[in-house]
């Protein structure tokens, strides 16, 4: 049996703000991840199942190998449709926020959302949700967003609309958003949720094959030249830094998505306990953390990149040069040693 995470008096708001408006738009976060999408599009063909206009948006392109997803062709792209996307936000009745908790989450989009008149609904599992939706469903606990839509539908009564390709894309999300149930996927709970989509006829391996193994040889050269050229251990701190410039990514033909799941594959070497990434995009300097065990890769994010997370999975920017946040990761590990080192 599921437990009953989300209150009643929040299911109850939700389920008349569905019952009464038929215009729905789903927004998610800017560079799109497996539950980012897997959510969205779950929601959507559930929305679609109960007979509403249902659009997602989306601020920018998301990886190729979460194109396969059931409907993921009718995403809309903001980068690419930016008029089309504010007129869609602008006649909508009710906005769905999901895998995201700050509006500077979803980039361009916050301004036509935010600006909106339509009822917003909040579902998310990021820690300390910024209040800007009428409604908030934010459970930090949960391992993905995707989980928590499941939770949703069934606590409404509603399973039955819960077709094949939603429960496809509630897998997807559930997955990615775990290291295909590698980290924070602990509670039994999952499981049972797991065995429900089953019963609704998902192939799980071949899911964990369209995500995992549709790489391009580009990706695959990357993935071998940041292993034996870019990564640097740091012994004393239990951890692994990986560092990729623009220059290299235009060198291997770089695609959105290609380092995907990078940040975790030094993780496997015996005892590293965290792991970061950080990359060069145009305008900024992107980071990623991950962890195992205690270590709170979030407390780390928030103090030197101003970003936030999970505890073993977490994330931030800086605005400047490379080489300067590479030093202010290293200038922050000694302050942090104490935690990376603790025995367990």
């Amino acid at each position: 049996m599921l437990n009953k995470i989300i209150p009643e008096q929040q299911i109850q708001q939700a389920m008349k703000w569905v019952d009464k408006y038929d215009n729905i738009v789903i927004v998610t976060h800017i560079c799109p991840d497996g539950d980012a999408i897997g959510s969205s599009l779950a929601l959507y063909h559930f929305l679609s199942e109960l007979g509403k206009s249902v659009n997602v948006i989306v601020p920018n392109n998301f990886p190729a190998f979460l194109k396969w997803m059931p409907s993921a062709k009718d995403i809309i792209i903001n980068e690419w449709k930016e008029n089309e996307a504010t007129e869609l936000i602008n006649a909508a009745e009710l906005i769905f926020c999901l895998d995201f908790n700050a509006p500077k989450r979803i980039d361009r989009l916050a301004t036509p959302v935010l600006r909106s008149s339509a009822k917003k609904i909040m579902i998310d599992h990021h820690p300390a949700p910024d209040l800007f939706c009428d409604l908030t469903i934010s459970h930090p606990e949960i391992s993905s967003t995707s989980e928590l839509i499941f939770r949703f539908i069934c606590r409404m009564g509603l399973f039955d609309y819960l077709t094949l390709p939603c429960a496809e894309c509630i897998y997807t999300g559930m997955m990615t958003d775990t290291g295909a149930f590698t980290f924070n996927s602990n509670d039994q709970h999952i499981y049972y949720i797991i065995g429900e989509l089953l019963e609704k006829g998902i192939d799980k391996d071949a899911i964990y094959n369209k995500v995992f193994h549709t790489y391009s040889e580009n990706r695959m050269r990357l993935q071998g030249y940041v292993l034996y050229e870019k990564m640097k251990i740091y012994p004393e701190y239990r951890t692994a830094l990986i560092v990729l410039t623009k220059e290299e990514e235009h060198r291997f033909q770089w695609k959105r998505g290609d380092t995907e799941g990078f940040v975790n594959m030094p993780l496997s070497i015996e005892n590293v306990i965290f792991s970061v990434f950080i990359r060069e995009e145009e305008s900024l300097i992107k980071v990623s953390m991950r962890s195992q065990g205690d270590f709170p890769t979030n407390q780390f994010a928030g103090k030197v990149f101003s970003g936030g997370g999970h505890l073993n999975a977490s994330g931030g920017e800086y605005h400047g040069a490379l080489d300067e946040a590479v030093a202010l990761f290293e200038n922050a590990l000694p302050e942090f040693k104490s935690l990376l080192t603790a025995e367990k």
